[in-house]
């Protein structure tokens, strides 16, 4: 019976942990949906001559407490007045943000 037990209780911990890999992905992929709406609003922005300054005033005044940092935000604007088209955020170096592959898949 002990052995259930164990066993039951090992099941229960790994569905709550994926349920927590799940929430964490979706909170992280809202947030990387939100940073891309405002990119290319500041893009907006540019096209329409606004100042770095003017265009971080508009996004609060949209976004509030969600809105991406002032530097961030300058940071942006001085890339797309400089010709950048891009809005998707350059990749980094370093350890990426998943090591979900199926070799892990399949340890679970």
């Amino acid at each position: 019976m002990s052995i259930l037990v164990s066993t039951g209780l090992v099941v229960s911990v790994v569905r709550y942990c994926c349920l927590c890999m799940v929430m964490f992905y979706n909170l992280v992929t809202f947030v990387m949906q939100e940073n891309i709406e405002q990119w290319y609003a500041i893009k907006f922005c540019v096209k329409l001559n606004k100042s770095a300054t003017e265009t971080f005033a508009s996004l609060t005044e949209a976004y509030g407490d969600a809105t991406l940092s002032r530097t961030t935000v300058f940071k942006w604007h001085k890339a797309f007045k400089e010709g950048r088209e891009n809005v998707k955020d350059d990749p980094r170096s370093g350890r990426p943000i998943s090591s979900t592959n199926d070799e892990n898949v399949e340890v679970v």
